[in-house]
């Protein structure tokens, strides 16, 4: 099975285990796929609880194992396929939950793993596909963010290979080819700055959810979209940026870009600014995790620079985006700050994406959170787990305590 593996990677083909194939960057992990079906053969498919997306990406890509959350979902996703006609003969082996998820992302046939599972139910996964030596094209901040400690040093260990597919920092991957590690002063990350920009910071108050879901430039997931807009997203990706590249938060720096063509700078020691641009299109830093070191043919159309176009850099409004500064101090800070600052705050935008608490509210529910949960360090999967659990349910209490005749759950 090994041999059968090397001789594959050797060809230049990698079997997937896609991790979130459903969601926006699984379906569009598939359409790379889809271009050089010869060059990706999938070995699994692991999705959570949209059994109609999965039933149709099992009949196109044929994987070996198709993975869903619960028992209750494996059993629609069984009659969905019945539903679709695609013969016994046809289906993957099915399985369900977090151990199902484990052994699909570290069995000996599979060379690269993409991991899009929203939140911390992939973290487990990719921390062991790490432990075995695979290609990791990382999208999920909650990985780095809950975990960074823990999964670099299995990376440093294992020798892994993890590639991010955020664009942001899958552009300073790119510029930081053309030095030195030890040339480079500081990174520099984009941000679009959301619908709130412009707004008055005396406005943000009587925001609604669907203004707030109202990004200019990307179209995802309602958490990410929120956290775009409070600028949590960018503190999430410095986060993850110290752990991918070695920096410090003091060598991070975020620019507001509204036009989101820049995607990351690296400023080396002579002050030399070296730019990774790329049209908005989840597929080119996708394609770019998988081909690495190689580059392949564009899944997009190339930018074209006959056209006219305004590049604006604008330093970012801590005092309108809290959030952000936030996260700098808990990277700051070490320990358990950090997987706190993500489980807070993903309660605080439910909970305002319910209406129960206002815009700024998800500032001030996250601050108190952490002001209240002790800080820990982590060093195991399963402590943060538990750390991610804890500040989860006191951000629920913290929440429900400002919520007129909720009752705490």
């Amino acid at each position: 099975m090994m041999a059968n593996t090397l001789a594959n990677t050797c060809a230049g083909m990698k079997t997937l285990t896609v991790l979130g194939s459903t969601g926006s960057i699984g379906t569009n992990t598939l359409d790379v796929v889809r271009r050089s079906r010869h060059q990706y053969p999938v070995y699994a498919l692991v999705a959570g609880y949209n059994v109609d997306t999965l039933a149709a990406q099992i009949a196109e890509f044929r994987p070996r194992v198709a993975v869903v959350a619960t028992s209750d979902v494996l059993a629609r996703l069984s009659e969905r396929l019945l539903a679709e006609g695609l013969p016994r003969s046809a289906w993957p082996e099915l399985a369900f939950g977090n151990a199902a998820r484990v052994q699909v992302a570290t069995a000996p046939e599979v060379d690269a793993v993409i991991s899009a599972i929203v939140g911390v139910a992939g973290l487990e996964a990719t921390y062991e596909a790490v432990r075995r030596g695979k290609r990791v094209g990382l999208a999920n901040k909650e990985v780095l963010v809950s975990g960074g400690q823990l999964v670099m040093d299995a990376v440093r260990e294992f020798g892994a290979e993890l590639l991010p597919v955020d664009s942001e920092h899958n552009g300073a991957h790119q510029c930081l080819r053309a030095g030195n590690r030890e040339q480079v002063s500081r990174l520099i990350l984009t941000a679009s700055g959301g619908p709130f920009r412009n707004t008055p910071k005396e406005a943000l108050a009587f925001v609604t959810p669907e203004q707030a879901l109202n990004h200019p430039t990307w179209r995802m997931g309602n958490r990410i979209t929120i956290d775009c807009a409070t600028l949590m997203n960018k503190g999430f990706e410095v986060i993850e940026a110290c752990w991918l590249f070695d920096f410090l938060p003091s060598q991070v720096d975020v620019v507001v870009h509204p036009q989101s063509t820049v995607h990351a700078m690296i400023e080396y020691t002579d002050g030399s600014v070296l730019a990774q641009i790329a049209a908005t299109d989840m597929r080119m830093p996708i394609q770019y995790a998988l081909t690495y070191p190689d580059r392949s043919e564009a899944p997009v159309p190339k930018i074209d620079w006959t056209q006219a176009r305004k590049w604006e850099f604008l330093p970012p409004d801590f005092k309108k985006f809290p959030l952000l500064q936030l996260a700098y101090r808990c990277q700051e800070a070490g320990g358990s700050a950090t997987c706190t600052l993500n489980a807070a705050d993903e309660i605080a935008v439910e909970a305002f994406l319910e209406r129960r608490i206002s815009y700024p509210a998800i500032y001030e529910i996250v601050s108190e959170t952490l002001s209240k949960m002790p800080s820990r360090t982590p060093s195991t999967v399963g402590e943060i787990l538990e750390i991610d659990r804890e500040s989860r349910a006191l951000a629920r209490q913290l929440v429900t305590a400002r919520t007129p005749g909720a009752v705490a759950v």
